[in-house]
């Protein structure tokens, strides 16, 4: 697309789109009817409608279309027919179209993902104004890079450029949980007649992303420079949790979240959201980003020690001091269940072999589970649960665990989920429980969503409030998110 073009006008009109996301809907486009040329020849559907078959039949070998599946069905839906070359009269949409391509980095995304070498303002012109002077094959090469840039868009606002689950082969491929598809919404779009507001609207409706956004929208009235350069280091952290945020889904009535640079627990319900301190794993030991829901809980948990930590730290600790198992109320295992006498010859020999055998702390006040632990479905076998060592969560860094989320107010926790489950009635049985150390399992009627996120800035009170980056994932995702191969680029 032409650079050239003022850079200024550009960025007033996405800062127009940016504002659409919260505005009202009676809120119109920006009118770019005006800028459409009259002088064009008429372009003909017929001719261009069989090459847009002939290419979206072969888009998915090519390799050039971000998301050919969903574009032979955009395509396929509307008999094939061209959506965007349609004759000078025709064009309103078109330019709108053009115009979100031409700043995407005013949504903190980069403009190399969106065909510009393909797509060009004096092409477009060229095109209608002179049609004769391109084939048909051209024109409808024309008309499906725009259709694939605009749902490359589409999804990288929904799901996320570098979504970690919902890939752009499964996205392509119709496999997507959330049930939004860009090439139903993009029809919808034309047939309404308003792009900008349309992809405005499929972006994350998270309060911590409307914040986000909105911080951008400042930052970038602060840098008025050409659309197509990196942004400066300030706005590269907020577009990237940015992306971060819109890989959670949080299409629910009421979810857990878990960021894990603020070491903070939210529990989001309807009406009210509680906060909980939370400790999360080492950088050695790193809780994982992930998505799931806490289908049950269970009180006095004993706890089976992870084969790792088993081999790593309790047997060098029991091997030096005869009496950390009794104190600490281990018990030692082989594989067949048998229970091992812990002598130091005993320990010695299972050091060499510790695959085979395991160890089992009891419920109780220094179990290192705590009083309760909350289960969710996941790869990496972590899990939500009290502690014993409260101390820790006067700190204001507390990354100190193996991986597994630890939580302060643990039974307040628990006490809430019932009552979002509607058995507000078993809280007393909960309480009886931890109270005497007495191991019961709650199973959820209705599974609790849970996301663990790794978000390094948030907006409050009008403040960019940022967090260490403790695992050193911003710079990679920096990297990834502009497509660049050169941290020196990264000024």
């Amino acid at each position: 697309m032409n650079a050239s073009h003022n850079v200024k006008t550009i960025y007033l009109l996405l800062t127009a789109i940016v504002l659409l996301t919260t505005s009202a809907p009676e809120l119109k486009a920006a009118p770019l009817a005006t800028i459409n040329s009259q002088s064009g020849q008429p372009i003909n559907d017929t001719a261009i409608s069989a090459e847009i078959t002939k290419l979206t039949g072969n888009s998915g070998k090519s390799g050039l279309l971000y998301f050919p599946n969903s574009v032979k069905r955009f395509y396929a839906g509307n008999k094939f027919k061209p959506a965007w070359l349609k004759g000078a009269k025709n064009l309103k949409l078109t330019w709108e179209a053009m115009l979100v391509l031409d700043c995407v980095l005013q949504f903190g995304l980069a403009h190399s993902d969106y065909h510009p070498a393909e797509l060009s303002y004096p092409k477009l012109h060229a095109m209608v104004d002179t049609p004769a002077n391109f084939s048909d094959s051209e024109k409808a090469r024309f008309d499906i890079m725009l259709t694939d840039a605009l749902l490359t868009l589409m999804n990288h606002l929904h799901y996320g450029k570098l979504n970690p689950v919902f890939t752009a082969n499964k996205i392509d491929n119709g496999v997507a949980a959330t049930g939004f598809k860009a090439e139903n919404t993009l029809t919808n779009a034309l047939a309404t007649g308003n792009i900008m507001k349309t992809i405005a609207n499929v972006q994350p409706k998270l309060p911590e992303y409307f914040k986000l956004q909105n911080h951008l929208r400042l930052l970038n009235g602060q840098y008025l420079d050409d659309c197509y350069d990196i942004p400066e280091k300030d706005v590269r952290l907020v577009t990237i949790n940015m992306e971060r945020l819109r890989w959670i889904n949080a299409d629910h009535d009421a979810y857990i979240h878990i960021n894990i640079p603020s070491f903070v627990l939210r529990f989001y319900q309807p009406d009210t959201v509680y906060q909980f301190k939370v400790i999360v794993g080492k950088p050695a030991t790193p809780t994982p980003v992930l998505q799931s829901e806490v289908s049950y809980f269970t009180t006095a948990p004993d706890w089976k020690v992870p084969a790792r930590i088993f081999a790593k730290e309790l047997l060098p600790k029991a091997i030096k001091d005869n009496t950390f198992l009794e104190r600490n109320q281990f018990a030692i295992y082989n594989n067949k269940g048998a229970l091992i006498v812990p002598t130091v010859e005993t320990l010695k020999q299972i050091q060499k072999a510790p695959g085979i055998y395991y160890a089992r702390q009891s419920s109780g006040c220094d179990n290192s589970l705590g009083l309760i632990v909350f289960r969710f479905k996941n790869a990496y076998s972590v899990y939500l649960h009290d502690t014993p060592e409260k101390k820790l969560f006067e700190r204001g860094q507390r990354a100190f665990s193996h991986g597994c989320i630890r939580v302060e107010n643990a039974g307040k926790l628990a006490e809430l989920i019932l009552h979002r489950d509607g058995a507000g009635n078993k809280i007393p049985q909960v309480r009886t429980a931890m109270n005497t150390y007495q191991t019961k399992t709650f199973t959820l009627k209705r599974p609790i969503p849970i996301e663990i996120t790794y978000i390094t800035c948030e907006v409050k009170d009008g403040e960019l409030i940022t967090y260490q980056d403790i695992y050193n994932k911003d710079k990679a995702l920096e990297m990834a998110l502009y497509n660049v191969t050169d941290t020196l680029a990264m000024k």
